[in-house]
């Protein structure tokens, strides 16, 4: 499920990660941990019940249609934020390896990107997860190899060299939520950020009510754990490689690339070329897993915006969407849907690291999101006018919170000691440290709180509406259908019904029995 989702940006991102940070940034794999779990026993059931082609179609039944359009737009802001972001990964790629300038290499990627999800339409998604995955495997474990042979001392020298560079950084318990990276924002942020990957999201619900029973469902949930985390842990040591590699001279402080994020490509073109193939494998790698990614997301955007705008809008002109023209204005609202990913994809680079980026985009909207679903699912008294309400509230919120000036995160030592020609290196400019104190303390708050704090937002302000909305609506309220809650909710709301229909059916016998008298 994971190898999927992350495609290039995990390759990418988490080695640059790891080479800039340290390797605290893997607590956020706990988050996984106590997630999962929580999925497979709350959020998973409702769906199974139900049998939803769409998780949108939860909320049509749970509040309404204004429910659904909501979340559906903000899904599909965030998807194609999400997509700029893919686009970029793998233009960092190919401008390490080529030395084409980024606004070259981010327009030939998203073109081609485009063009080939638009024309083949869903069958051009042809490369399995499976394939992805091995490719991924295969790339990290090329780069890992060959650095490795370049050490003296090998696996120890790299736990010494990371060690010696700070980059081991796993205690850090600091109770600060503008620190960057902590035990708690990690474990806990992580648990909300996974949380809305899967709970919540159209993709991964899809493939969980695949399985034969909900069962198998949560059995693949939990295999997701360890194969998630083999994978993750053998990108991150390839960032602990890479750091004892270049520990002297460091690329982006020699001016050698302009990002962390591109390490592992500018290491393939440096030292791998000496290996006949080696280089070629690993771009091919990066390029195939995001070429699949955006292929897959642009065709399900496209999907949804026919479904949820183009056809209800249709039929409130009187018009109906023939099949013989859907399938051309899916392939023009994919092209379209392209165009925009492509014009974010220019804007990914201010997001700080890929890794960054990508979470601050789903946790700015998808904590929304799943506080919609949240309220849904857990609160009786929740409807659709507070619903909507408390949504719209947490997006425009957190999304201010998520996306306004912030400043720099601070970066483990570097050096360029070691370089040719170092003393000339030396006259590079330094930009001289933001004052934190002139940013607003929301805005300083490390962005793996963005998931909670539009959770919690979300469902405050939508149930404060909600009650609002109770009070003083004069609509008959309708019992609630047990089918549409988590289990211990459902449970709970069957069990009242129960009684009443018992208690109901004992006034009437009684009143029946009294009739009877008065008839003897």
């Amino acid at each position: 499920m994971m190898v999927a989702f992350l495609s290039a940006i995990s390759l990418l991102g988490s080695s640059g990660e790891n080479y800039t940070y340290g390797c605290i940034f893997n607590l956020v794999y706990c988050g996984l941990g106590f997630g999962t779990p929580i999925v497979a026993y709350f959020y998973l059931p409702v769906f199974w019940e139900l049998q939803v082609m769409s998780v949108f179609e939860y909320l049509e039944r749970r509040f309404g249609v204004t429910a659904r359009l909501v979340a559906s737009l903000a899904n599909f802001l965030q998807t194609s934020l999400y997509t700029g972001v893919v686009i970029y990964a793998p233009s960092l790629a190919l401008e390490a390896t080529t030395g084409l300038n980024g606004t070259t290499s981010i327009l030939l990627i998203g073109l081609i990107c485009t063009f080939y999800s638009t024309i083949g339409g869903i069958k051009a998604v042809i490369i399995t997860d499976l394939v992805q995955g091995a490719l991924m495997y295969i790339c990290v474990f090329c780069v890992i190899g060959v650095a490795l042979s370049e050490i003296d001392g090998g696996v120890s020298r790299v736990i010494e060299v990371a060690s010696e560079g700070g980059r081991i950084n796993f205690l850090n318990f600091k109770l600060d939520p503008t620190e960057r990276h902590t035990f708690w924002s990690l474990s806990i942020g992580g648990t909300f950020f996974f949380l809305s990957l899967y709970a919540t999201s159209q993709v991964q619900v899809q493939r969980m009510l695949t399985a034969k029973s909900i069962g198998d469902a949560r059995k693949a949930l939990f295999i997701n754990i360890p194969l998630t985390l083999s994978l993750t842990t053998t990108v991150s040591f390839s960032g602990l490689v890479l750091y004892t590699y270049y520990r002297d001279c460091d690329p982006v402080l020699a001016g050698k690339i302009k990002s962390h994020d591109m390490i592992m490509p500018y290491f393939a073109k440096e030292r791998m070329t000496k290996v006949p193939s080696l280089t070629g494998i690993f771009i091919s790698g990066v390029f195939s897993a995001s070429l699949s990614t955006v292929s897959a997301v642009l065709n399900s955007l496209a999907a949804i915006a026919l479904s949820d705008y183009v056809k209800p809008l249709l039929r409130k002109l009187g018009k109906e969407l023939p099949d013989n023209k859907a399938a051309f204005y899916g392939k023009m609202l994919a092209l379209s849907i392209g165009f925009l990913s492509l014009a974010i994809a220019f804007l990914a680079s201010k997001l700080g690291s890929l890794i960054q980026a990508v979470t601050a985009v789903h946790g700015a909207i998808g904590g929304p999101i799943l506080g919609l679903f949240t309220l849904g699912m857990f609160f009786e008294n929740a409807n659709e006018t507070g619903a909507v309400v408390g949504t719209v509230f947490a997006l425009v919120f957190n999304m201010w919170v998520a996306f306004s000036p912030k400043p720099t995160p601070r970066k483990l030592p570097l050096s360029v000691e070691g370089c040719p020609n170092s003393t000339l290196i030396y006259t590079t400019t330094i930009p001289p440290e933001m004052d934190e104190s002139s940013f607003l303390y929301i805005h300083r708050l490390s962005y793996l709180w963005y998931t909670p704090i539009g959770l919690i937002v979300g469902i405050i302000a939508g149930y404060v509406a909600s009650l609002f909305v109770r009070r003083f609506s004069k609509v008959p309220i309708s019992p609630p259908d047990p089918s549409l809650f988590t289990p211990f909710v459902a449970s709970r709301i069957r069990k009242r019904c129960e009684k009443e229909a018992t208690t109901g059916s004992q006034v009437f016998v009684l009143d029946t029995k009294k009739f009877d008298n008065i008839d003897s």
